[in-house]
Protein backbone atom coordinates (compact mmCIF):
# COMPACT_ATOMS: atom_id res chain seq x y z
CA UNK A 1 0.00 0.00 0.00
CA UNK A 2 2.62 2.55 0.80
CA UNK A 3 4.67 1.66 -2.52
CA UNK A 4 1.60 2.36 -4.20
CA UNK A 5 0.64 5.54 -2.23
CA UNK A 6 4.30 7.07 -2.72
CA UNK A 7 4.21 6.31 -6.88
CA UNK A 8 0.49 8.58 -6.56
CA UNK A 9 2.37 11.11 -4.87
CA UNK A 10 4.81 11.58 -7.34
CA UNK A 11 2.46 11.08 -10.29
CA UNK A 12 0.87 14.29 -8.36
CA UNK A 13 3.73 15.98 -8.96
CA UNK A 14 4.01 15.45 -12.18
CA UNK A 15 0.78 17.04 -12.90
CA UNK A 16 -0.57 13.16 -13.76
CA UNK A 17 -3.05 11.21 -11.76
CA UNK A 18 -1.54 7.50 -11.81
CA UNK A 19 -5.14 6.44 -11.61
CA UNK A 20 -5.51 7.69 -15.22
CA UNK A 21 -2.98 5.65 -16.59
CA UNK A 22 -3.09 2.36 -18.27
CA UNK A 23 -3.98 -0.63 -15.46
CA UNK A 24 -1.12 -2.44 -14.49
CA UNK A 25 1.38 0.67 -14.75
CA UNK A 26 2.01 1.24 -11.33
CA UNK A 27 4.52 -1.64 -10.39
CA UNK A 28 6.03 -1.32 -13.72
CA UNK A 29 6.75 2.37 -12.75
CA UNK A 30 8.53 1.38 -9.46
CA UNK A 31 10.44 -1.00 -10.98
CA UNK A 32 11.33 1.54 -14.15
CA UNK A 33 12.19 3.94 -11.36
CA UNK A 34 14.64 1.78 -9.34
CA UNK A 35 16.66 0.41 -12.14
CA UNK A 36 16.57 4.54 -13.30
CA UNK A 37 17.56 5.64 -10.29
CA UNK A 38 20.41 3.40 -9.71
CA UNK A 39 22.08 4.25 -13.01
CA UNK A 40 21.44 7.96 -11.66
CA UNK A 41 23.45 7.39 -8.34
CA UNK A 42 25.98 5.16 -10.38
CA UNK A 43 26.42 7.92 -12.51
CA UNK A 44 27.87 10.05 -10.03
CA UNK A 45 26.43 13.44 -10.66
CA UNK A 46 23.58 14.98 -12.93
CA UNK A 47 24.37 16.64 -16.09
CA UNK A 48 23.61 20.23 -17.15
CA UNK A 49 20.28 20.41 -18.78
CA UNK A 50 20.38 21.01 -22.01
CA UNK A 51 18.94 24.83 -23.44
CA UNK A 52 18.84 24.09 -26.55
CA UNK A 53 21.50 26.38 -28.23
CA UNK A 54 22.90 24.10 -31.15
CA UNK A 55 22.86 24.53 -34.68
CA UNK A 56 19.37 25.69 -34.58
CA UNK A 57 18.40 29.11 -32.80
CA UNK A 58 15.00 27.27 -31.50
CA UNK A 59 15.76 24.03 -31.10
CA UNK A 60 13.82 22.69 -28.26
CA UNK A 61 15.28 21.04 -25.47
CA UNK A 62 14.45 17.50 -26.49
CA UNK A 63 12.69 15.31 -28.96
CA UNK A 64 10.72 12.51 -28.01
CA UNK A 65 9.61 9.85 -30.30
CA UNK A 66 6.47 7.73 -30.11
CA UNK A 67 5.07 5.55 -32.89
CA UNK A 68 4.98 2.46 -35.21
CA UNK A 69 7.48 1.41 -38.24
CA UNK A 70 7.32 4.68 -38.94
CA UNK A 71 9.32 5.65 -36.35
CA UNK A 72 11.51 2.63 -35.98
CA UNK A 73 13.41 -0.13 -37.83
CA UNK A 74 13.76 -2.43 -35.44
CA UNK A 75 16.13 -1.36 -32.56
CA UNK A 76 13.39 -0.69 -30.23
CA UNK A 77 11.87 -4.57 -30.42
CA UNK A 78 13.90 -5.46 -27.52
CA UNK A 79 10.49 -8.51 -26.67
CA UNK A 80 8.65 -8.49 -29.92
CA UNK A 81 11.85 -9.57 -32.66
CA UNK A 82 10.10 -12.36 -34.55
CA UNK A 83 6.97 -10.94 -35.21
CA UNK A 84 8.88 -8.09 -36.62
CA UNK A 85 11.23 -10.24 -38.54
CA UNK A 86 8.42 -11.81 -40.27
CA UNK A 87 7.16 -9.35 -42.17
CA UNK A 88 10.70 -7.43 -43.26
CA UNK A 89 14.47 -7.70 -41.09
CA UNK A 90 15.35 -4.32 -42.90
CA UNK A 91 11.92 -2.15 -42.96
CA UNK A 92 14.34 0.94 -43.65
CA UNK A 93 16.69 1.78 -45.91
CA UNK A 94 20.29 0.33 -44.82
CA UNK A 95 18.01 -0.36 -41.59
CA UNK A 96 18.73 2.79 -40.07
CA UNK A 97 16.16 5.14 -38.31
CA UNK A 98 18.24 8.11 -39.73
CA UNK A 99 16.26 7.55 -43.23
CA UNK A 100 12.32 7.63 -40.98
CA UNK A 101 10.55 11.44 -41.16
CA UNK A 102 11.20 12.16 -37.16
CA UNK A 103 15.06 11.97 -37.52
CA UNK A 104 15.08 13.89 -40.62
CA UNK A 105 13.58 16.17 -38.96
CA UNK A 106 15.48 16.37 -36.04
CA UNK A 107 18.85 16.83 -38.09
CA UNK A 108 16.49 20.07 -39.07
CA UNK A 109 16.36 21.04 -35.91
CA UNK A 110 19.61 20.78 -34.88
CA UNK A 111 19.17 17.95 -32.42
CA UNK A 112 21.48 15.14 -31.54
CA UNK A 113 20.72 11.78 -33.00
CA UNK A 114 17.62 10.33 -30.98
CA UNK A 115 18.38 7.22 -29.26
CA UNK A 116 16.15 4.36 -29.15
CA UNK A 117 14.35 3.65 -25.49
CA UNK A 118 15.90 0.43 -25.26
CA UNK A 119 19.61 1.27 -25.72
CA UNK A 120 22.36 1.51 -23.19
CA UNK A 121 21.54 4.49 -22.84
CA UNK A 122 18.12 3.19 -21.45
CA UNK A 123 17.63 4.47 -18.08
CA UNK A 124 20.32 7.14 -17.14
CA UNK A 125 19.42 10.93 -17.29
CA UNK A 126 21.90 11.95 -19.83
CA UNK A 127 19.88 9.41 -22.14
CA UNK A 128 16.39 11.54 -21.17
CA UNK A 129 17.91 14.71 -21.54
CA UNK A 130 18.97 13.90 -25.36
CA UNK A 131 15.43 12.59 -25.76
CA UNK A 132 14.13 9.59 -27.04
CA UNK A 133 12.78 6.84 -29.19
CA UNK A 134 10.07 5.15 -27.91
CA UNK A 135 8.31 4.21 -30.73
CA UNK A 136 8.49 0.31 -31.51
CA UNK A 137 7.84 -1.66 -34.71
CA UNK A 138 4.35 -2.72 -35.51
CA UNK A 139 3.31 -0.73 -32.90
CA UNK A 140 -0.24 -0.10 -32.16
CA UNK A 141 -3.21 2.03 -31.06
CA UNK A 142 -5.48 -0.60 -29.85
CA UNK A 143 -3.83 -3.28 -27.11
CA UNK A 144 -3.03 -6.41 -28.94
CA UNK A 145 -5.01 -9.20 -28.21
CA UNK A 146 -1.53 -11.49 -27.64
CA UNK A 147 1.79 -10.36 -26.16
CA UNK A 148 3.46 -10.47 -29.82
CA UNK A 149 3.94 -6.21 -30.14
CA UNK A 150 3.42 -3.55 -28.25
CA UNK A 151 0.80 -1.03 -28.29
CA UNK A 152 0.38 2.69 -27.43
CA UNK A 153 -0.20 2.48 -23.72
CA UNK A 154 3.31 0.63 -23.05
CA UNK A 155 4.94 3.44 -24.99
CA UNK A 156 2.90 5.99 -23.09
CA UNK A 157 3.96 4.04 -19.84
CA UNK A 158 8.08 4.62 -20.75
CA UNK A 159 7.00 8.21 -21.60
CA UNK A 160 5.73 8.51 -17.85
CA UNK A 161 8.81 6.56 -16.42
CA UNK A 162 11.28 9.13 -18.27
CA UNK A 163 9.63 12.51 -17.32
CA UNK A 164 8.83 11.00 -13.47
CA UNK A 165 12.30 10.23 -13.56
CA UNK A 166 13.28 14.47 -14.77
CA UNK A 167 10.74 15.35 -11.93
CA UNK A 168 12.67 13.17 -8.87
CA UNK A 169 16.11 13.85 -10.24
CA UNK A 170 15.88 17.72 -11.65
CA UNK A 171 14.00 20.83 -9.44
CA UNK A 172 10.07 21.19 -10.27
CA UNK A 173 10.48 24.19 -11.88
CA UNK A 174 13.74 23.25 -14.15
CA UNK A 175 12.10 20.00 -15.29
CA UNK A 176 8.22 21.78 -15.62
CA UNK A 177 10.10 24.24 -17.93
CA UNK A 178 12.38 21.16 -19.86
CA UNK A 179 9.24 18.90 -20.29
CA UNK A 180 6.48 21.96 -21.50
CA UNK A 181 9.55 22.88 -24.11
CA UNK A 182 10.60 19.88 -25.56
CA UNK A 183 8.85 18.25 -28.50
CA UNK A 184 6.77 15.03 -29.08
CA UNK A 185 6.23 13.25 -32.10
CA UNK A 186 3.43 10.56 -32.15
CA UNK A 187 2.96 8.18 -35.61
CA UNK A 188 0.57 5.64 -34.55
CA UNK A 189 -2.12 3.83 -36.81
CA UNK A 190 -0.77 1.95 -40.37
CA UNK A 191 -0.29 -1.40 -38.12
CA UNK A 192 -3.38 -1.12 -36.97
CA UNK A 193 -4.98 -1.47 -39.64
CA UNK A 194 -2.51 -4.46 -41.14
CA UNK A 195 -2.84 -6.06 -37.61
CA UNK A 196 -5.90 -5.52 -36.79
CA UNK A 197 -8.04 -5.21 -39.71
CA UNK A 198 -6.72 -6.08 -42.92
CA UNK A 199 -5.00 -9.59 -41.90
CA UNK A 200 -7.07 -13.09 -41.62
CA UNK A 201 -8.15 -13.00 -37.65
CA UNK A 202 -6.36 -16.26 -37.79
CA UNK A 203 -2.51 -15.00 -38.47
CA UNK A 204 0.01 -15.54 -36.23
CA UNK A 205 -0.29 -11.96 -34.58
CA UNK A 206 -3.43 -13.72 -32.47
CA UNK A 207 -5.05 -10.06 -33.26
CA UNK A 208 -9.00 -10.59 -33.92
CA UNK A 209 -10.52 -8.34 -36.64
CA UNK A 210 -12.86 -5.34 -34.75
CA UNK A 211 -16.38 -6.37 -34.32
CA UNK A 212 -17.20 -2.75 -35.42
CA UNK A 213 -18.12 -1.38 -39.27
CA UNK A 214 -14.76 0.59 -41.18
CA UNK A 215 -15.61 3.84 -40.03
CA UNK A 216 -16.61 3.19 -36.57
CA UNK A 217 -13.44 1.63 -36.54
CA UNK A 218 -11.56 4.26 -37.88
CA UNK A 219 -13.28 6.57 -35.00
CA UNK A 220 -11.85 4.59 -32.17
CA UNK A 221 -8.44 4.82 -33.69
CA UNK A 222 -8.82 8.65 -33.56
CA UNK A 223 -10.88 9.01 -30.32
CA UNK A 224 -8.28 6.64 -28.67
CA UNK A 225 -5.40 9.00 -29.81
CA UNK A 226 -6.79 12.37 -28.54
CA UNK A 227 -6.87 10.43 -25.12
CA UNK A 228 -3.23 9.76 -25.12
CA UNK A 229 -2.87 13.57 -26.36
CA UNK A 230 -4.58 14.43 -23.36
CA UNK A 231 -2.42 12.02 -20.87
CA UNK A 232 0.75 13.61 -22.38
CA UNK A 233 -0.85 17.06 -21.39
CA UNK A 234 -1.46 15.70 -17.89
CA UNK A 235 2.14 14.86 -18.05
CA UNK A 236 2.96 19.06 -19.06
CA UNK A 237 3.46 18.18 -22.70
CA UNK A 238 2.33 21.38 -24.55
CA UNK A 239 4.07 20.87 -28.04
CA UNK A 240 2.97 17.66 -29.71
CA UNK A 241 3.54 16.84 -33.60
CA UNK A 242 0.66 14.29 -34.73
CA UNK A 243 1.32 12.62 -37.99
CA UNK A 244 -1.75 11.03 -39.81
CA UNK A 245 -1.16 7.46 -41.40
CA UNK A 246 -0.09 7.37 -44.95
CA UNK A 247 -1.96 6.08 -48.50
CA UNK A 248 -2.19 2.09 -47.22
CA UNK A 249 -3.94 1.06 -49.95
CA UNK A 250 -1.13 1.89 -52.35
CA UNK A 251 1.04 0.26 -50.52
CA UNK A 252 2.84 -3.16 -52.55
CA UNK A 253 1.62 -5.47 -49.92
CA UNK A 254 -1.78 -4.40 -50.45
CA UNK A 255 -1.71 -3.84 -53.80
CA UNK A 256 -0.81 -7.34 -53.95
CA UNK A 257 -3.36 -8.79 -51.76
CA UNK A 258 -6.42 -6.67 -53.72
CA UNK A 259 -4.92 -8.35 -56.44
CA UNK A 260 -5.57 -11.65 -55.14
CA UNK A 261 -8.83 -10.85 -53.90
CA UNK A 262 -10.12 -9.82 -57.14
CA UNK A 263 -8.57 -12.50 -59.13
CA UNK A 264 -10.45 -15.07 -56.90
CA UNK A 265 -13.19 -13.13 -56.67
CA UNK A 266 -13.57 -12.46 -60.14
CA UNK A 267 -11.34 -14.35 -62.12
CA UNK A 268 -9.55 -11.34 -63.51
CA UNK A 269 -6.58 -12.00 -65.82
CA UNK A 270 -2.83 -11.26 -64.43
CA UNK A 271 -2.61 -7.64 -64.08
CA UNK A 272 -5.81 -6.73 -63.89
CA UNK A 273 -6.84 -4.44 -61.28
CA UNK A 274 -10.00 -5.94 -60.36
CA UNK A 275 -12.25 -3.52 -58.15
CA UNK A 276 -8.78 -1.19 -57.42
CA UNK A 277 -8.72 2.07 -57.39
CA UNK A 278 -7.59 2.28 -61.57
CA UNK A 279 -6.72 6.15 -61.70
CA UNK A 280 -3.88 5.80 -58.84
CA UNK A 281 -3.22 2.05 -59.00
CA UNK A 282 -4.64 1.91 -55.39
CA UNK A 283 -7.14 0.37 -53.73
CA UNK A 284 -9.93 2.61 -52.40
CA UNK A 285 -11.32 0.73 -50.45
CA UNK A 286 -8.64 0.68 -47.92
CA UNK A 287 -7.57 4.39 -48.55
CA UNK A 288 -10.82 5.65 -47.42
CA UNK A 289 -10.99 3.95 -44.04
CA UNK A 290 -7.55 5.38 -43.71
CA UNK A 291 -8.86 9.06 -44.93
CA UNK A 292 -11.25 8.61 -42.47
CA UNK A 293 -9.23 8.37 -39.78
CA UNK A 294 -7.34 11.16 -40.78
CA UNK A 295 -10.01 13.46 -41.32
CA UNK A 296 -11.71 12.51 -37.59
CA UNK A 297 -7.63 13.22 -36.24
CA UNK A 298 -7.40 15.99 -37.59
CA UNK A 299 -10.82 17.54 -36.20
CA UNK A 300 -10.94 16.23 -33.08
CA UNK A 301 -7.23 17.82 -32.90
CA UNK A 302 -9.17 21.28 -34.20
CA UNK A 303 -11.31 21.00 -31.05
CA UNK A 304 -8.08 20.65 -28.49
CA UNK A 305 -6.97 23.92 -29.94
CA UNK A 306 -9.90 25.81 -28.24
CA UNK A 307 -10.07 23.30 -24.99
CA UNK A 308 -6.22 23.49 -24.30
CA UNK A 309 -5.16 26.94 -25.55
CA UNK A 310 -1.51 26.56 -23.94
CA UNK A 311 -0.90 23.65 -26.09
CA UNK A 312 0.10 23.78 -29.48
CA UNK A 313 -0.35 20.57 -31.43
CA UNK A 314 0.40 20.09 -35.08
CA UNK A 315 -1.39 17.43 -37.44
CA UNK A 316 1.05 16.35 -40.08
CA UNK A 317 -1.01 14.69 -43.67
CA UNK A 318 1.41 12.49 -44.87
CA UNK A 319 -1.82 10.68 -47.30
CA UNK A 320 -1.69 14.39 -48.66
CA UNK A 321 1.96 14.05 -49.59
CA UNK A 322 2.44 10.79 -50.72
CA UNK A 323 -0.76 11.04 -52.96
CA UNK A 324 0.93 14.08 -54.51
CA UNK A 325 3.95 12.01 -55.50
CA UNK A 326 1.97 8.76 -56.84
CA UNK A 327 -0.06 11.09 -58.76
CA UNK A 328 2.71 12.63 -60.47
CA UNK A 329 6.12 10.47 -59.69
CA UNK A 330 8.17 12.30 -62.61
CA UNK A 331 7.66 15.38 -60.88
CA UNK A 332 9.43 14.62 -57.93
CA UNK A 333 12.27 12.36 -59.53
CA UNK A 334 10.15 8.81 -58.54
CA UNK A 335 9.76 6.31 -61.57
CA UNK A 336 8.08 3.51 -59.76
CA UNK A 337 4.74 3.47 -57.61
CA UNK A 338 4.07 0.36 -57.07
CA UNK A 339 6.58 -2.40 -56.51
CA UNK A 340 8.79 -2.10 -53.79
CA UNK A 341 12.58 -1.74 -53.33
CA UNK A 342 13.34 -4.95 -51.70
CA UNK A 343 11.23 -7.69 -51.61
CA UNK A 344 10.29 -10.73 -53.68
CA UNK A 345 7.05 -12.04 -55.85
CA UNK A 346 4.58 -9.78 -57.50
CA UNK A 347 5.16 -5.98 -56.55
CA UNK A 348 8.16 -7.28 -54.86
CA UNK A 349 5.13 -7.55 -51.47
CA UNK A 350 5.29 -11.56 -51.73
CA UNK A 351 8.20 -11.81 -49.22
CA UNK A 352 9.33 -9.08 -47.45
CA UNK A 353 13.08 -7.42 -46.99
CA UNK A 354 14.95 -10.04 -45.77
CA UNK A 355 18.08 -8.99 -46.91
CA UNK A 356 19.97 -6.04 -47.80
CA UNK A 357 20.82 -8.17 -50.99
CA UNK A 358 17.21 -8.30 -51.79
CA UNK A 359 16.72 -4.59 -52.33
CA UNK A 360 17.09 -2.65 -56.01
CA UNK A 361 19.91 -0.97 -57.50
CA UNK A 362 18.56 2.30 -57.48
CA UNK A 363 16.02 2.95 -54.39
CA UNK A 364 15.94 6.52 -54.94
CA UNK A 365 13.44 5.40 -57.85
CA UNK A 366 10.86 4.10 -55.69
CA UNK A 367 8.31 5.51 -53.77
CA UNK A 368 8.25 2.24 -51.51
CA UNK A 369 11.04 0.33 -49.92
CA UNK A 370 9.42 -3.04 -48.42
CA UNK A 371 5.89 -3.78 -48.15
CA UNK A 372 4.57 -0.75 -46.31
CA UNK A 373 7.09 1.42 -45.68
CA UNK A 374 7.94 4.78 -48.18
CA UNK A 375 11.83 5.10 -49.35
CA UNK A 376 14.13 7.52 -47.64
CA UNK A 377 13.57 9.89 -50.95
CA UNK A 378 10.01 10.16 -50.25
CA UNK A 379 10.56 10.63 -46.31
CA UNK A 380 12.93 13.19 -47.08
CA UNK A 381 10.34 15.25 -48.92
CA UNK A 382 7.77 14.58 -46.39
CA UNK A 383 10.10 15.86 -43.97
CA UNK A 384 11.01 19.21 -46.00
CA UNK A 385 7.25 19.46 -46.37
CA UNK A 386 6.33 19.07 -42.88
CA UNK A 387 9.33 21.18 -42.21
CA UNK A 388 8.66 24.87 -44.23
CA UNK A 389 5.43 23.35 -46.59
CA UNK A 390 7.71 22.71 -49.62
CA UNK A 391 7.78 20.90 -52.37
CA UNK A 392 4.90 18.81 -51.47
CA UNK A 393 2.70 22.26 -49.48
CA UNK A 394 1.72 22.61 -46.37
CA UNK A 395 0.87 19.09 -45.29
CA UNK A 396 1.19 20.57 -41.43
CA UNK A 397 -1.68 22.35 -39.57
CA UNK A 398 -2.41 24.62 -38.42
CA UNK A 399 1.65 25.55 -39.06
CA UNK A 400 4.54 23.80 -40.23
CA UNK A 401 7.28 22.45 -37.85
CA UNK A 402 9.77 25.56 -38.27
CA UNK A 403 6.81 28.08 -37.19
CA UNK A 404 5.92 25.91 -34.34
CA UNK A 405 9.87 25.74 -33.35
CA UNK A 406 9.89 29.72 -34.26
CA UNK A 407 6.98 30.86 -32.58
CA UNK A 408 6.59 28.30 -29.36
CA UNK A 409 9.70 29.46 -27.72
CA UNK A 410 7.92 32.43 -25.64
CA UNK A 411 4.90 31.01 -25.59
CA UNK A 412 6.01 27.58 -23.59
CA UNK A 413 8.13 29.74 -21.26
CA UNK A 414 4.99 31.61 -20.64
CA UNK A 415 2.94 28.16 -20.31
CA UNK A 416 5.54 26.85 -17.78
CA UNK A 417 5.05 29.96 -15.58
CA UNK A 418 1.23 29.00 -15.69
CA UNK A 419 -0.79 26.63 -12.96
CA UNK A 420 -0.78 23.16 -14.26
CA UNK A 421 -4.37 22.88 -15.98
CA UNK A 422 -6.10 19.19 -16.44
CA UNK A 423 -8.62 18.44 -19.19
CA UNK A 424 -11.77 16.71 -18.28
CA UNK A 425 -11.71 12.64 -18.40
Amino acid sequence: MSETLSTRNKAKMMGLDSAKLPKGSILVHLLALSVMGFVVIAHGKLPEVSTGQNDSPNAPPAFYILGDSSVDCGDNTLFYPLVHSSLSLYSCNGSSDASLIPHLLAGKMGMPSILPFYSQQNGSIDGILRGLNFGSAQATIMNPSGQSYQSINQQLRQVFDSMQLLQLQLSQDVALHFIRSSIFYLSFGKDDYINLYLRNASSSSGAEKPKNSDQEFSHILANQMIHVIRNLYDMNVRRIICMGILPLGCTPRMLLDGHNSSSTNSNSEPGDEGDDDVGSGCVEEINEQVSEYNKVLHQQIGKLHAELPDAQIVFCDVYQGITKIINNPKRYGFEEVKSACCGLGMYGAAIGCLSKEMACQQDSSHVWWDLYNPTKGVNSLLADSAWNGFPLSRICRPTTIQELLSTSTTTAAAAAAAPVSHPPT
